[in-house]
C-alpha cells in the first residue's frame, strides 16, 4: 500500500512509516525495446488490461455510488487484488493529474508556514517558559506492541491515526475491532492486545499524511526558539477512563513529572497548551497531582510549577454530540472525530458495531453533557434559546410520534442521561458511575477535591487556589453545532437499537433531524464558553484564589478556497492553524501573555447569565 501511495500522491509524506522508499536510480524501470512489432503486442495487451481493471474498477464505483447512505462497505473480498496493477495500467497522464491534485490540497493548506513566529521574533519574542502540551482526542495516534499471534503484523503499526487504520477496517475489520476496543469489565487491553498512545511531536503533528493538527503549531514554537528541550507533548490513551490512564500508563505521573523536569531546569513555570478534549484531561490532573496518596504534591504545586494554561476549544462541559455516540452509535463528526475517521467508521463498521465501539471507549464517554438542565434548558427554555425561535433547544431528545412505546415524551438533557443508562448494559451504567459525575456544586465545590470522580467537573471541583495561575481560553465562535435532535423508533428485528436519529425529517431549523445551535462546528457555546465567560469569572466558589481569566473568541471566517478554512478558520480542530491563535500561544509561550486584551463577540455573556447556576 505505501507503494501504492507514492504512485498517486509521489515521495511527499508526514506519516510515520515503517517501510522504506528505494532510491530513485534503484525503482524499476519500463524495459525498452527496438523491435516494433514487440511494442505492438505490448501495446494490445497493456490496452487489453487496461480496459479489463476499468471495467472492474466501474463496477464498484458504481455499487459504491448507488449504495444507501447507511450501508456498510465490504471490501475483504478485495483482499487478494494486486491494486499496483491497477496503477501499471492507467496512463501516466491520469497518475500525473492526480499528483498534481494532491500537490495543490497540500500547499492550499501550508499557508504561510513559520510566518507567524518569524515575526513575533523580529517584535524580540523568544522562548521563555518551558512548554507542554495536551492533544484532543482525535490527536493522538494508537500503536500495537503486542507480540501475539493476532497483533504481529501491526507491532508498531498504527491502528488509529494513520493508513495502517484503513487498511486494517477494510481487510481485516474484526482483529481490528479487538484492538482497538477495551475490555468491558477492566476497561483495559483485553487479554493479548497491546494498544499505546505514540509519543512524541510525531503523535500529534498530522492525523494522516497532509492532515496536520498541531504541525503548524509546533512550526511557529521552534521559530522562537522551541525544541524537544523546553517542549513536550503529553499524549494519551483517549480510550482510556481517565484514572485508568494512571493505573495502566500512568500518565499523570509522567505529566507531572515533565512539568516539574521544565520548571526546574529552566528556573520558569511552565505553559500548558490543552486542546479540546485535552483540557479536561488537564482540569483532572489539577485535581490529582494535589490529592494525598495520588499526586502527593500539596496544595501549592500548581502555584509553584504551573504559569499559564491555554485552554483551545476546551470542551469544559462536554460535548452534545457524544451522547448521540453512546446512544445509538450515530456520527457525524460525533465524539469529535475529524473527517477521514467518520468516513472509515461510517463505511465499514454498521451502526451497531459503531455504538458497540464507543461504548467500550470509557473516555469518550467524559464528553457526556455536564449541568443538567440547569446549563442546557428544561422542557420549555434554554439559556441560548434566541427571540423568535419556534422551538426550545432544552428538549434535547425529541420524538414526533406521540405514541412511541421508547420514549413517553420528549427528552431533555439531563432526561436523556438518564434514558442513557436505563437502556445500556449494566457494564457501561457501571462504567460511568464510577468514572464520572455530570453535576452541579451550588455550594462549596472545594469540597468535592477529594472525590476523582467529580474531576473532570469544574461545576462540582473548583480551581486549585493558585493566586498567580493565570488561564487562557481561545476558542472559535460562528460554525453551528449539533444542538438537539430529532429520534424516532427503529424497532427492526435486525437491529437491536431501539431507536435511530430521524434523517429523514427536515424542517425549518431541522435539517435531518439535527438543530444546529452556536459553537465551533463540533462543540456548543455554552460548554466551551461558560466556565471562561462566567463560571470561573464570577462565581467565587469555581475559582477561590481569583486566578485570572482571559478570553479571546476568534469569529469562523473560512477561505471558501481552502479545504481547512484557511488562516482564519474558528473550526474546533483547523482552528490549531489559525495565524492569530498560533499568535497568542507564541506570546504566552515567551513571557508576553499581559498584552493579550479580551475578546467577545458573541452572545456568551447573555447566556452565561441565563444559566441557572448562582453565586452563594
Amino acid at each position: 500500500m505505501s507503494s501504492l501511495r507514492r504512485r498517486i500522491l509521489g515521495n511527499y509524506s508526514n506519516e510515520t512509516s515503517r517501510e522504506t522508499t528505494p532510491p530513485q536510480d534503484e525503482r524499476a524501470k519500463p524495459a525498452i525495446t527496438p523491435k516494433a512489432s514487440t511494442k505492438q503486442i505490448k501495446g494490445r495487451k497493456r490496452r487489453n488490461w487496461l480496459i479489463f481493471t476499468l471495467g472492474g474498477l466501474s463496477g464498484v464505483v458504481v455499487a459504491a455510488l448507488f449504495a444507501q447512505r447507511n450501508d456498510v462497505l465490504s471490501l475483504q473480498a478485495l483482499e487478494g487484488f494486486n491494486l499496483d496493477a491497477i496503477f501499471d495500467a492507467i496512463p501516466s497522464g491520469v497518475l500525473r493529474d492526480a499528483k498534481e491534485i494532491s500537490k495543490k490540497e497540500r500547499d492550499t493548506v501550508n499557508y504561510d508556514s513559520f510566518s507567524v513566529g518569524l515575526q513575533l521574533l523580529s517584535e524580540g519574542v523568544r522562548a521563555h517558559h518551558p512548554v507542554v502540551m495536551i492533544p484532543g482526542v482525535i490527536s493522538t495516534g494508537l500503536e500495537s506492541w503486542g507480540t501475539q499471534d493476532v497483533s504481529r503484523q501491526y507491532f508498531r503499526k498504527r491502528l488509529w491515526g494513520s493508513w495502517t487504520m484503513m487498511r486494517a477496517l477494510v481487510m481485516d475489520k474484526a482483529n481490528w475491532k479487538q484492538h482497538i476496543m477495551l475490555d468491558k469489565k477492566t476497561g483495559l487491553d483485553p487479554p493479548r492486545i497491546k494498544l499505546r498512545a505514540a509519543q512524541g511531536f510525531d503523535a500529534t503533528d498530522f492525523f494522516v499524511s497532509g492532515f496536520w493538527l498541531w504541525n503548524k503549531i509546533l512550526e511557529n514554537l521552534a521559530t522562537i526558539g522551541y525544541d524537544p528541550t523546553n517542549s513536550y507533548t503529553a499524549a494519551y490513551d483517549w480510550r482510556l477512563a481517565y484514572s485508568n490512564l494512571e493505573v495502566r500508563d500512568q500518565y499523570f505521573s509522567r505529566l507531572k513529572n515533565y512539568i516539574e523536569t521544565g520548571t526546574r531546569l529552566s528556573q520558569k513555570k511552565a505553559v500548558i497548551v490543552s486542546h479540546s478534549m485535552g483540557s479536561q484531561v488537564f482540569f483532572y490532573f489539577l485535581h490529582w497531582v494535589q490529592a494525598p496518596g495520588k499526586g502527593d504534591g500539596g496544595f501549592d504545586w500548581v502555584e509553584n510549577n504551573i504559569d499559564s494554561w491555554i485552554n483551545i476549544s476546551g470542551s469544559m462541559l462536554g460535548a452534545l454530540k457524544g451522547l448521540p455516540a453512546v446512544l445509538s452509535g450515530e456520527m457525524k463528526d460525533t465524539a469529535q472525530l475529524n473527517a477521514f475517521a467518520v468516513y472509515g467508521l461510517e463505511k465499514f463498521l454498521s451502526r451497531e458495531e459503531r455504538l458497540e465501539l464507543f461504548r467500550a471507549m470509557p473516555g469518550i464517554s467524559s464528553l457526556l453533557p455536564k449541568g443538567g438542565n440547569a446549563v442546557w434548558g428544561n422542557a420549555t427554555w434554554a439559556p441560548d434559546d434566541l427571540p423568535g425561535q419556534t422551538a426550545s433547544y432544552g428538549t434535547f431528545l425529541n420524538f414526533r410520534e406521540s405514541n412511541s412505546t421508547q420514549s413517553p415524551k420528549n427528552l431533555t438533557v439531563e432526561e436523556s442521561m438518564k434514558y442513557l443508562l436505563e437502556n445500556s448494559d449494566d457494564w457501561y451504567s457501571e462504567m460511568i458511575h464510577s468514572n464520572y459525575s455530570h453535576g452541579i456544586a451550588h455550594t462549596n465545590a472545594e469540597k468535592n477535591g477529594l472525590d476523582p470522580r467529580k474531576w473532570i467537573n469544574p461545576l462540582e471541583t473548583a480551581l486549585p487556589f493558585a493566586p498567580s495561575l493565570k488561564i487562557y481560553c481561545f476558542y472559535g465562535v460562528g460554525k453551528p453545532a449539533e444542538r438537539s435532535y430529532y429520534y424516532r423508533e427503529d424497532l427492526s428485528p435486525f437491529n437491536p437499537l431501539n431507536v435511530t436519529i430521524d434523517t429523514g425529517f427536515t424542517k425549518g431549523l431541522i435539517d435531518h433531524g439535527v438543530i444546529l445551535g452556536e459553537g465551533d462546528g463540533t462543540v456548543s457555546l455554552l460548554s466551551i464558553g461558560y466556565m471562561c465567560a462566567r463560571g470561573w469569572k464570577k462565581i467565587k466558589r469555581f475559582n477561590p484564589a481569583g486566578a485570572k481569566i482571559v478570553v479571546v473568541e476568534m469569529p469562523h471566517e473560512p477561505d471558501r478556497f481552502s479545504p481547512r478554512g484557511g488562516p482564519n478558520t474558528g473550526d474546533h480542530v483547523d482552528i490549531l492553524g489559525r495565524q492569530s491563535l498560533n499568535d497568542l500561544i507564541l506570546r504566552v509561550a515567551g513571557g508576553k501573555g499581559d498584552s493579550i486584551n479580551e475578546t467577545i463577540v458573541s452572545n456568551i455573556m447573555q447566556y452565561s447569565e441565563n444559566v441557572k447556576i448562582y453565586e452563594d
